[in-house]
């Protein structure tokens, strides 16, 4: 406004801010609203402002604003608010508090702070965003409860990543259900907490009044709750409601059933054998082919017996005769009639009806054999890749350590001359073999191909595992490559490696001399990392020790 001081546009400006634009005069007759907002808009220098200055129309404004603000209708009062559940569950130490807060402060900005960090690369500090997770795990396996004014940003957290979301549930308890009512960003508790605060005290009546009446999320806590106390009370409140269920509703539910899978539950199956859904179908067929004396793994056996045999001619290889159609038999039980992209029909259908086989039909139908000689038996016709990929899905299902043990096959061998996922197949053995496996897979092969395995390997690394890797990456340093081509593996270390190897890995952290022929700045730049996984490694001693 022309001619006012900056403190006066300012009182204007909030003047005018407060008031609306409805152009009502004053009822004793003062200069009505819409007068002062046109005298105020064309400034003082144009038109005579009400008063006759610019102080007055300031004033007279002020005192219009206050005058309509009287004049409103009173608020419509806030519904009362419970107060938040109490936690029972023993507070944090003070030194674990702050860790946390340091935690949660930088979980946005891995590595805030550090050198290099606009550039990509990061700089010898820890990536304290990244240790959230395995802090959690501790404080929850320690039994403590969340900090009260720590609360929102634990679920901030987890709403930007939903790995974080199990554990962080677990450690907020129910004061994250409370909050999560006040605020719709943090929404997601609501579904997911609820399902980990399962009812497993409640009784008959009170589990078929929930069940009736509750929220989806609520329903869904309630039937895992049963499933792994009593399974059958479980299926019969399902089955009850099954058929006025909605089709995404319907597939939750049957999900559930894998708590407490058993025999009791095939009848049930085989009648969603016949739903609407096709992913409901598909899902039935599945957890059916999990029960391996179900009469859906026993026609799969039938019809997959037709397709693989001994060779008649001298019993030392396997004939493979795949299906040369999908009839809808095999439809209703399972078998996806139409193949991926790039894939033939007949190996598609055949990999589907030996993957829902029970693995010991095949030690009966080939001679015997365990599955260490079954899986070195030649193929005939090219069908070798196929069957043995088909194999290592039925492992995995079935959770068969022994095809799995056979299938992976030595460390020594390249994966891409096995079949299926080796990753997959790892995860089906013991936390011990697995590691040794890993171990032994890095020793032979280095790098290139272990981020794929290392994620399935168990927390902290065995000695084996860690030495193994610490190795292959000063390998890796020794013959000229930089850093960053394994900084995934890196990134695992900084997890996965047990803490009490910090001050063994020390010496790497220390800069080394160049050497002709190195890559410019590479041995700073692996220098740099190590310090940082050594930070990293006495970081996590340190944080672990304050939960403990």
């Amino acid at each position: 406004m022309a001619g006012t001081a900056p403190d006066e546009q300012r009182a204007y400006g909030s003047a005018l801010a407060a008031g609306d634009a409805a152009g009502t005069a004053r009822p004793d007759g003062g200069a009505p609203w819409r007068e002062l907002v046109a005298a105020a808009l064309l400034g003082a220098e144009r038109r005579r402002p009400p008063g006759g200055s610019v102080t007055a129309l300031l004033d007279a404004a002020a005192a219009e604003t206050v005058r309509r603000r009287a004049g409103a209708l009173p608020a419509t009062p806030l519904r009362h608010v419970e107060p938040a559940p109490e936690d029972r569950r023993g507070p944090l130490p003070t030194a674990a508090e702050r860790r946390l807060a340091a935690l949660l402060a930088n979980r946005a900005a891995p590595g805030a702070g550090q050198p290099g960090g606009a550039s990509g690369r990061r700089g010898p500090g820890p990536d304290l965003g990244e240790l959230l997770p395995q802090w959690l795990a501790e404080a929850n396996a320690q039994g403590y409860r969340a900090p009260a004014a720590l609360l929102p940003a634990l679920l901030d957290a987890a709403r930007a990543r939903t790995d974080l979301r199990g554990e962080t549930l677990a450690f907020a308890g129910p004061r994250a259900l409370w909050l999560a009512r006040q605020n719709p960003d943090w929404k997601f508790a609501l579904r997911d907490g609820v399902r980990r605060q399962a009812p497993d005290s409640t009784g008959p009546e009170e589990a078929e009044k929930l069940w009736e009446e509750g929220l989806f999320a609520e329903r869904v806590a309630l039937l895992g709750a049963l499933r792994r106390r009593a399974p059958e009370a479980g299926l019969a409140l399902l089955a009850a409601t099954w058929q006025t269920e909605r089709a995404e509703d319907r597939l939750m539910f049957l999900d559930s059933l894998r708590q407490g899978l058993n025999g009791t539950d095939e009848p049930f199956l085989e009648r969603a054998l016949s739903d609407r859904s096709r992913t409901v179908r598909a899902t039935a067929a599945e957890l059916l082919a999990a029960l391996p004396d179900s009469a859906l793994a026993a026609r799969m056996a039938m019809r997959a017996r037709s397709c693989v045999t001994l060779d008649r001619l001298d019993g030392r290889g396997i004939v493979v005769e795949a299906p040369h159609e999908c009839d809808a038999d095999m439809q209703r039980d399972g078998v996806i009639p139409k193949p991926p992209s790039g894939r033939g029909e007949r190996a598609w259908w055949l990999c589907q009806l030996v993957e829902a086989t029970p693995l010991s039909v095949w030690t009966e139908r080939l001679g015997g054999l365990p599955p260490s000689r079954i899986v070195a038996l030649p193929v005939a016709d090219g069908w070798l890749d196929d069957l043995h990929a088909a194999w290592c899905g039925a492992a995995v299902r079935q959770r068969d350590a022994a095809w799995a043990r056979a299938l992976i096959g030595q460390p020594t061998a390249p994966f891409t001359e096995g079949p299926g996922d080796p990753a997959k197949l790892l995860s089906v053995l013991p936390a011990r073999e697995r590691g040794e496996w890993a171990a032994r897979f890095i020793s032979a092969h280095g790098l290139s191909e272990a981020f794929r395995i290392l994620g399935v390997c168990g927390v902290p690394w065995p000695l084996p595992l860690g030495r193994a890797v610490v190795d292959a990456l000063e390998i890796a340093r020794d013959a000229g490559s930089y850093p960053w081509s394994f900084s995934g593996v890196m990134g695992l270390a900084e997890r996965c490696l047990d803490p009490a190897d910090a001050e063994r890995l020390a010496p790497l952290a220390a800069v080394p001399d160049e050497t002709e022929g190195e890559a410019p700045g590479a041995g700073a730049y692996w220098a740099e990392s190590f310090q940082r996984l050594v930070a990293t490694l006495r970081l996590r001693a340190a944080m672990l020790a304050e939960l403990r």
